[in-house]
């Protein structure tokens, strides 16, 4: 049984922010090759969710590598997986809040 994936306004706003960034910097197909393996890390949790590292902060938040650069942050709740952040990899750590 699938989940149903939820996600909220700060992930969403996030990768509107690094599409825009990668379609600038580097083209069109970048950012399309970084969508795609986006969508398909979220279709494989929606069947798979528990496969994520969990956080040290926070034992109901979960994390997923979707490239060397980026991590996908997200919580389960009953049939529903809440997606909830990105990060950059290459931050200073300490700023993430679930690392």
């Amino acid at each position: 049984m699938a989940y149903q994936v939820i996600y909220k306004i700060r992930f969403r706003k996030k990768v509107v922010k690094l599409l825009e960034y990668l379609e600038k910097e580097w083209g069109q197909k970048v950012a399309s090759d970084f969508l795609f393996k986006l969508e398909g890390r979220i279709d494989r949790l929606s069947k798979q969710p528990r496969t994520g590292i969990i956080s040290r902060k926070i034992p109901t938040v979960r994390s997923v590598l979707i490239t060397y650069q980026n991590r996908l942050f997200y919580r389960i709740r009953r049939n529903k997986i809440e997606i909830i952040n990105m990060y950059d990899t290459r931050m200073d750590p300490k700023r993430n809040p679930y690392q």
